[in-house]
């Protein structure tokens, strides 16, 4: 028995808005390409990049440029944004799902916007597009035109890396205790995962506010008509959470240094105590080797006394030691 391959390959999940409508439809990876060029509201693909056939699938989608197109397959692992002929796909950056747990593993999600039509590739589940889908599934009314959804992906993302702030705040808190506690700990194993997650989604952020406002000062001709409004509203979302992620990389920073200067104390303490100890040893230790020589006619060999006198030199070699240390401020 031959089963028919799916009209849609490695689709996810597909959504038919229509602005007569309250509620959207779920299409079905055997939907036809008439459903999806439906031009009574919009669609949105969302396609998992694990299957190969996508690509020729994107290829012979009726309204999607060849380069948007190419734009939704790509494996690179860098944010990037493009506006041109009324179109806008690139790529951005989300944190991956394990199955029903959310992780700190960057993920990568490709888009691309035109006309009636907002399509959306991964490779790993990522969070924000899980959290659109339960906001469409809750509320699809809200939804009139492709761009919303772009902008709630961004925002969505926007939530996570807000709640994302406030966890590794309370984890700096808590190594920021040990650390100025009375006896410090090494925290530098749990702070080196924090400064590395701060790091890149700050130099990941920077690059998409970089590459939103250049797309919003395209021109005219070539924006899409609701990208101005909605690049300003992401531009002031990620803004604000970005100086966040600033603040707390400094913060880590600030922190690892504290530790290094605090370890750096505690071994120059260890050393100082060592090096008294040197000094005071040296002396007896100098004694004691001369007294040790097998050599004719040693001091105080023949005198039933000789051990007593040459503890007295002992004792007195550590006094002198203690004396010059003393002289020379060291103590």
């Amino acid at each position: 028995m031959l089963i028919a391959a799916p009209t849609i390959p490695g689709l996810v999940w597909a959504y038919h808005f229509k602005p007569s409508n309250t509620e959207c439809n779920s299409l079905t990876s055997e939907a036809s390409l008439q459903e999806l060029l439906d031009t009574d509201g919009f669609v949105w693909l969302h396609l998992n990049l694990a299957d190969a056939r996508v690509a020729s699938f994107l290829e012979t989608l009726p309204g999607l440029p060849s380069i948007a197109a190419a734009a939704l397959v790509t494996h690179e692992t860098h944010a990037s944004l493009t506006v041109s002929d009324q179109v806008v796909y690139g790529t951005l950056v989300d944190f991956q799902r394990d199955f029903d747990t959310n992780t700190r593993d960057l993920g990568w999600l490709h888009f691309a916007v035109c006309g009636h039509l907002i399509v959306t590739t991964r490779l790993q589940p990522l969070q924000s597009a899980e959290r659109v889908r339960a906001a469409i599934e809750k509320n699809p009314s809200r939804y009139r035109q492709p761009m919303d959804i772009l902008e709630l992906i961004v925002t969505e993302f926007q939530r996570t890396l807000i709640a994302l702030v406030m966890e590794v705040t309370e984890e700096l808190n808590q190594i920021e205790d040990y650390v100025y506690h009375e006896t410090p700990r090494d925290e530098r194993r749990r702070l080196a995962p924090i400064r590395r997650t701060a790091v890149r989604l700050h130099r990941h952020l920077r690059t998409v506010l970089s590459l939103l406002r250049r797309a919003a000062a395209a021109d005219e001709d070539d924006i899409h008509p609701a990208f101005e409004d909605v690049s300003s509203r992401l531009i002031s979302r990620l803004e604000s959470v970005d100086h966040d992620i600033y603040a707390l990389q400094e913060r880590a920073r600030l922190l690892h240094e504290e530790i290094d200067s605090k370890l750096s104390s505690e071994t120059n303490r260890h050393l100082y105590v060592l090096s008294l100890m040197t000094a005071f040893l040296l002396p007896p230790t100098l004694v004691t080797g001369f007294f040790g020589m097998n050599t004719g006619n040693l001091f105080f060999s023949k005198s039933d006394d000789g051990t007593m006198y040459a503890i007295g030199f002992i004792v007195l070699s550590i006094l002198l030691a203690w004396w010059a240390v003393k002289k020379a401020r060291i103590l």
